[in-house]
């Protein structure tokens, strides 16, 4: 098996973590290659039946023609963290699959964003000199299109998935939608908010700079807002100081909003730092809702002070990747898209939606995560 992105180790000192590979065997002459078959998921309220059903019609279509043997690489911007449930799907699939591949991605965060990008360009190079035939990746936005845009023109199709490059030539992104995630958030939190008038403080990104995350800030935001309810921003921050400064300016908001603030919405990793600001004003009953899995989220939906979190469905992301590639290479891409059809959130995007967990639902969703080995 080739190892992707050597120039990116000896930089970075990147960890490279091995994927599931093909087999070996090898189809005799006169042999006809079994078809791929997947392997069942486990039942539980929180399967993505929909997604299952999209993946078998996808397989279906792909055994009506020939199995045939591929090489793909899957790079990812992390391995550990929000990344290990990605790390699994793809791992999963490209041994049902029984094609060649492997997940790469670093093991620290070495360097500043344009460095990693630079790096993450070289990587997809050298992917394509290594002979990959489909590359996944989790890209540093549009900064890499130069090397997505290098390896479409030399013939290997390239989705991404978790984050988009939608100034590149991939072909299909695979993930959260911003703006339908926003929207779905903040539905969330409506449900559990008394009647208006009141202020509710959203935990987001306002940089324009930064699309996705305004999107999904703009997404609840309009929800609320059609609700009647008055909404304040506070941006989320990271570094050093970061929790400190959320915490300090939401207390804030809370003890002084006019109307008086009824709940708080956080659309990051890191919206935990609602509940923190919540407890740090005395008013642990006002409704707060998560975004993401973090452990501290996690510890404060079992407190009772986080009433929901909104998880990515980061497993589907990582196992749907390998299997739209293989789809790309064998049925080609219009094909692949007509069996994806269900999932398209439009012409290049595929939506995988989210798992709305309650704080009354946290065992049941660990229990959902160690069934496919995704816990994070």
């Amino acid at each position: 098996m080739n190892r992707i992105g050597r120039r990116w180790v000896a930089a970075f000192g990147l960890a490279l973590m091995t994927a599931a590979c093909g087999s070996g065997d090898t189809t005799g002459e006169g042999e006809e290659a079994a078809p791929i078959k997947r392997a069942p998921t486990p039942a539980s309220e929180f399967t993505a039946t929909e997604i299952e059903a999209t993946l078998d019609a996808l397989v279906a279509e792909i055994n009506e023609g020939a199995i045939e043997p591929m090489q793909m690489a899957i790079l990812l911007k992390a391995l550990g963290g929000f990344f290990t449930p990605i790390t699994t799907g793809a791992n999963r699939a490209m041994s049902e699959l029984g094609v060649t591949g492997n997940v790469v991605g670093p093991s620290g965060t070495g360097g500043d964003h344009q460095q990693r990008a630079e790096a993450q360009n070289e990587q997809i190079g050298q992917a394509v000199t290594d002979g990959a035939e489909g590359i996944g990746i989790s890209p540093f936005g549009d900064a890499i299109a130069a090397g997505i845009d290098a390896a479409v023109a030399d013939g290997v199709p390239v989705v991404t998935l978790d984050t988009d490059a939608k100034s590149s030539k991939r072909f299909i992104y695979v993930g959260t939608i911003s703006e339908a995630a926003g929207k779905t958030a903040g539905e969330t939190l409506l449900k559990l908010l008394p009647g208006t008038p009141g202020t509710v403080v959203i935990h987001g990104n306002v940089d324009p700079s930064w699309l996705d995350g305004l999107n999904r800030m703009q997404g609840a935001r309009g929800v609320l807002e059609k609700a009647g309810y008055k909404v304040v921003v506070r941006q989320v921050t990271w570094g050093p100081n970061g929790e400190v400064d959320d915490v300090a300016e939401m207390r804030t908001f809370i003890e002084t909003a006019d109307p008086p603030v009824v709940g708080l919405l956080g659309l990051h990793d890191i919206s935990y730092r609602c509940a923190m600001a919540a407890e740090a004003a005395g008013r642990t009953d006002l409704p707060v809702v998560a975004f993401d899995y973090d452990l501290k989220t996690v510890e404060y939906m079992r407190q009772g002070l986080i009433r929901a979190t909104h998880t990515q469905r980061q497993y589907y992301a990582g196992y749907l990747v390998p299997y739209i590639l293989y789809g790309i290479r064998t049925i080609g891409l219009e094909a692949t898209k007509k069996a994806l059809a269900p999932q398209m959130f439009d012409e290049s995007r595929l939506d995988v939606g989210l798992d709305v967990v309650l704080s009354t639902k946290v065992d049941e969703y660990n229990l959902f995560l160690d069934s496919l080995g995704a816990t994070q």
